[in-house]
Formats: C-alpha cells, structure tokens, sequence
C-alpha cells in the first residue's frame, strides 16, 4: 500500500504493518474454519491456541519467571488504577506513589479514594513536570503494600531508565507507554501493567503480569471481576475476554520473535531517539526539548518550536505530506513525536529532515 501516513499518534498508535496484513489475510476465514477469529467463541480450541501463545510470546520475550501470572484484562490502564490498590492494599495499609506526570498523578488519586496512599516523591515545578527523580529523592515506606511508577509519561515526554530501588517493597509499574522497548529484569517488579494500544497491540487489552504470592495474598473482600486471583485461575478466560486484541497481540509480538527478540528492538528505539533529538539540539535556536536529558522519553520525545502559531504551521505543513499526530496533548500544548516498536527508523529519518527543512524555510518567522 502507498497511501499509509506516517503515525505520530499517541495510541491508538501504529501498528507494524505485518501484523495488520496477517490480519487482513485470516479476517472472514480464520485457518479454514470458515468464519472469523471475531466470531469464534472464546471457549473453543481456536481461539484457545491463539490465547496461549499470546501468553507464551509474552512470557519468551520478556523472559517471565515461572513464579508470575501473565493475564489479560479489559478497562485499559485506567481500571488497573483501581484494581490494583482493591487487590494490593491491605485493610489499614497504605501504598506509595511517584509523581512523575499526569498519567503517574491520574493512578495516584483513585487509590487515594480506596485506601491510604502517600507521594514518595512529587518532581513538580512550577506546574511542570520535566524529569523522573533520582533514587535518592525517594522516601519509601517500608510498611507500603507497594511503590508506584510510571515507567514513560506520555504528555511530559519523560522516561524511567533506571528502576527504583525498593527494598522489600513491591514496585508496580504502569508500562503502557514503553512495554517491551527494551528487555528489562521482570523479578525487580511486583506488578506491571500496559495498555496494549501503544507497544503491543490494538486498544481493548490491558496485559498484567504479576508475581504469584502477591495474587495469593489480594484481598478477597473485593467483587469477584476484581481479583487477580479469578483471571490467574482461570487463564484470563474467567468472562469473554478481547479476543480479538489478544489476536492481534499475538499478530504483533510474533513480528517482535522475528525481528529478533527486544535487544533488536531496543537497539531501534535508541538509534530513532538519537535521530530526533540530534535534530532538536542542532538547531537548539528554533526547536527546544523541554525535559531535562537524563529524562528524555525515547518513546514520545516532545518539543516546541518560537511560537504556537509556527507549531500549528509545523504540524498542518507535517500532515500535508504524511505524517499525522505531531501536535502535543492539550493540557501542555507544544509537539510530540510518538515513537513507539512500529515506527520505523525511515520514517523518523523523515521526520528530521522535514525539521531541517521546515526550520530553513521559516527561521525569520
């Protein structure tokens, strides 16, 4: 196909183009059942073979212990800010939150309308957020049920590369904006959650991975749609689940599996996130990068240009020839380079150069 755009978006983000045409290839007749992978029931041995090895590909790719649960739920991310404290925190205790962002700040206040919770660390300034702390910013309740991050914030551009330290103290993570970049050490979590829409499939499947005795020892006071321990004992099949998202997270990581695993990929990540921000520092006089360089996203690096009426211009001029989804969240304004597993290092490269070109053309704007 020819006429695909470039996507920027933040998610529903792009997808590899591979995992779209596999789909597109078994959509009316799912390996000659003669309908569907839409319409297959969730019970049947069909779709229970693509269930499973989308569990399998989880598991292989981030290398998951045999002591935790790889489950699938629906609500997004979202929702995961209420299960967790309902499952987590126990009758008079409390959990710890990093502040890191507006999607590090969302999770922050609905725990704070179920149980006890704490800031162990707020790097606000000024009302921005333009870094992720250091290990010894945090103040850690030993007695916490768990510490709280957002491994990458979307809105401020800032990423977590380093793992706080947490002692016995469980770290939950909402990876949704960076799941899989790069491999990582799952045993360092106690919990961590993505929705699929950005990194590893289509929006309607929120993946969770949680250790084993932390699902033994979650409230059971809770409704039973809830607990981590109904979707772990019944393989995240307990009600009808998104199939068709966990198809296509299954369509996607096995592309990942082929490519070569996440070292491949992270390598990718590293050298597209180079491309883009040696453009922004080149021309530090037209573009700026409001975060500080040890906290830059490499999976949504945001900027701004001299003035708001040249952004508006940068991005219809973007979309003229390709490429969508470059203007920056509402609430912080500015532009955003969404550069999540799909997004190609051609099409960053593209990007650059239109920034050269856009800034040569413009700079006595």
């Amino acid at each position: 196909m020819t006429n695909r755009v470039i996507n920027f978006n933040a998610g529903p983000a792009t997808l590899p183009l591979a995992a779209i045409e596999r789909a597109h290839r078994e959509l009316l007749d799912f390996q000659g059942t003669g309908m569907s992978i839409l319409e297959h029931s969730h019970r049947g041995k069909e779709y229970d073979r693509v269930h499973n090895e989308t569990v399998d590909l989880v598991k292989e790719l981030l290398s998951v212990p045999d002591n935790y649960h790889v489950l699938f739920f629906q609500g997004g991310a979202s929702t995961q800010f209420v299960i967790v404290p309902m499952n987590l925190i126990p009758v008079g205790g409390s959990a710890d939150y990093v502040l890191t962002g507006h999607w590090a700040t969302r999770p922050y206040e609905e725990a704070n309308l179920i149980a006890k919770v704490r800031a162990a660390a707020d790097v606000e300034q000024n009302g921005k957020f333009t870094r992720v702390p250091k290990q010894n910013e945090l103040k850690v309740d030993s007695k916490a049920a768990y510490l709280h991050i957002t491994s990458n914030n979307t809105i401020e551009g800032t990423q977590f590369f380093d793992f706080p330290d947490t002692n016995s103290v469980p770290l939950v993570a909402d990876m949704s904006s960076d799941i899989m970049w790069r491999p990582f050490d799952v045993s360092r979590f106690g919990l961590f959650y993505a929705g699929a829409q950005k990194n590893i499939g289509p929006a309607g499947v929120t993946l969770v991975v949680v250790r084993k005795d932390l699902v033994e020892k979650a409230r059971t006071d809770i409704p039973v749609i809830f607990r981590y321990s109904t979707f772990a004992k019944e393989n995240s099949l307990f009600n009808t689940p998104p199939c068709f998202s966990i198809y296509m997270m299954r369509n996607v990581l096995s592309i990942v599996k082929e490519q070569g695993g996440l070292s491949v990929v992270e390598k990718q990540n590293r050298e597209k996130a180079r491309i883009l921000y040696q453009v922004i520092d080149a021309y530090s006089d037209y573009y700026c990068c409001p975060v500080e360089k040890d906290s830059r996203s490499v999976m949504t690096p945001v900027f701004r240009l001299p003035t708001e009426e040249l952004e508006a211009k940068f991005i219809a001029e973007a979309k003229k020839v390709g490429m969508v989804g470059l203007k920056g969240h509402r609430s912080v304004g500015g532009c955003r380079a969404s550069m999540y597993n799909a997004m190609t290092l051609a099409n960053i490269q593209t990007l650059a150069n239109f920034m050269e070109k856009f800034r040569k053309a413009n700079l006595e704007a």
